[in-house]
Order: C-alpha cells, then sequence, then structure tokens
C-alpha cells in the first residue's frame, strides 16, 4: 500500500476547487489511457463540497461522462429518493445535470429495493455487481478504481467503517451491511477496507477544525481497527487532502505549504 502524501488548501472552498480540477484531469487521464475511468464517490459535507465544486468547474465538460463508471464507497439503507440517501444528494449536487449512462451508475440498494429490509442481501447483491465489472487484469472480486473518495468523521470513520465495530474487521467481503452505526441512520451499506485498498489512488477529505483531532490520529499510526481512516490506503497513490482547519493538529513539519 502507498503511503499517505498530504495537501494543505487555505480553507474548505479551496480546497473543493482543487480537488474538482485534480479529479477532472484524473478521470481524463484514465479516459485517454484506458478508454473508461471509475470513481468511487463519498456523501457527507466535504463530499458534497467537492460535487458541488464539480459541477461548477471550468474544465468540466473536458471529461467524456459517457465512459464514466460511478460507484459509492457506501450509503444510509434509506428508501429510494430520501434526501439522506448520498446517490439522492449526489444527484442533486451533479449527477442530474451531466450526460452520464445510467447502466455505469451503480448507486447501492436502497431499503425498498428487490431486497427490502434485508441489508445482509443489499449487501450482497452491490458485492455481486462489483465482482461482475472487475476484469482479469484486476486480480481480485472489485474493479481497480481510478480514484476512491473518502470523507473522514471526526471519530475517524470513512465510508460507513467506525472504530470498533464488526465491518472494520472484516478481511474477506468486499460489501458489509452495518448496524448499529453510532450517527444516524444507524443500518449502511458500506465497502470494506479490502474493496478500499483495491484502488489505484485513495483521496481522503477533511476540511474543518472538528476534523483536525481525527486526521491527527488517522495519520499517527494508529491501527485501523481504532482508526478506519489509518487503513484506507490506494495501491499507486493516497492522498489526504485538507484545509488549515483539518490539518491544525499535525505536525507543521509533516506537509507542504498550502497548495493553490
Amino acid at each position: 500500500m502507498s503511503t499517505p502524501q498530504l495537501v494543505v488548501h487555505h480553507d474548505k472552498e479551496l480546497m473543493a476547487q482543487a480537488a474538482a480540477a485534480r479529479l477532472i484531469t484524473k478521470i481524463v487521464d484514465a479516459q485517454t489511457s484506458r478508454g473508461s475511468a471509475s470513481v468511487v464517490l463519498t456523501g457527507g459535507r466535504n463530499g458534497n463540497g467537492l460535487l458541488a465544486a464539480l459541477a461548477a468547474a471550468p474544465a468540466l465538460d473536458a471529461v467524456d461522462w459517457a465512459r464514466l463508471d460511478l460507484w459509492w464507497g457506501d450509503e444510509r439503507f434509506l428508501p429510494e429518493g430520501d434526501p439522506e440517501r448520498n446517490v439522492t444528494q449526489a444527484r442533486e449536487a451533479l449527477l442530474d445535470s451531466v450526460p452520464l449512462d445510467p447502466e455505469r451508475v451503480h448507486a447501492m440498494p436502497a431499503s425498498d429495493g428487490p431486497h427490502g429490509s434485508d441489508v445482509e442481501a443489499a449487501a450482497e447483491a452491490y458485492a455481486a455487481e462489483l465482482a461482475k465489472a472487475a476484469g482479469p487484469e484486476n486480480h481480485g472480486p472489485v474493479p481497480a478504481f481510478d480514484v476512491l473518495l473518502l470523507g473522514v468523521g471526526p471519530d475517524t470513520h470513512v465510508a460507513s467503517l467506525f472504530p470498533e465495530l464488526p465491518a472494520v474487521r472484516e478481511t474477506e467481503r468486499t460489501v458489509v451491511g452495518v448496524h448499529g452505526a453510532p450517527k444516524p441512520p444507524p443500518t449502511r451499506i458500506s465497502l470494506t477496507l479490502p474493496a478500499i485498498r483495491a484502488a489505484r489512488e485513495v483521496w481522503l477529505l477533511a476540511a474543518g477544525e472538528d476534523k483536525a483531532e481525527a486526521v491527527a490520529i488517522a495519520l499517527s499510526d494508529a491501527g485501523e481497527i481504532q482508526a478506519p481512516a489509518a487503513g484506507a490506503r490506494g495501491r499507486a497513490r493516497t492522498l489526504w487532502l485538507l484545509d488549515t482547519a483539518a490539518a491544525s493538529q499535525l505536525p507543521r513539519s509533516l506537509y507542504p505549504p498550502a497548495s493553490p
């Protein structure tokens, strides 16, 4: 796994704009070299901020949206269209305004979908969808995502992998149902750390003083069971995209000057 790299921006708005520009470049490069690209989206404050920045980005049209696969790192197990679902928020922020191929938008199942309230069956179905999309070159049960985005919670959780809960301990399955999440709603679907680590690049987003302690813990050689963000690594690159507030508890020597 790759060693974490840090980019620190002055504030959350600059962080979102720079991350959007960086993501567009990565998607275009992947589409140029391999014909298509795959990105795993994240919800929450910073994930939705990135999508909003993408929607306003001058280079938005450089992406061939019909050749982009979108996946999710986790989802709240709620009915289709619920405003709290990550996919609902993503559609409002960006997806409904770009010409995506609907067959390549891989939303996680809803609680009123074909699996009903059985979150474990829903997780298994998503794992099967990932496995179907993985080619022989991926050497595993999930595609080698070009970029996998993750927000970092104040408790160091990423996706819906919370400290000490069973999901963060999973080593075999790629997708699991999550029960008893410490923030509502308690029932969720999440990629596991093995699935996250299949990505070529993992980008972790954190902005605000309320994320500073979590960032410091995750980057201080903490164990992934106690600090799930510490275990989120990409195969080729692990990038922490922060604002100065989120980086405020890190040793200054650990990160470079703020990027433009």
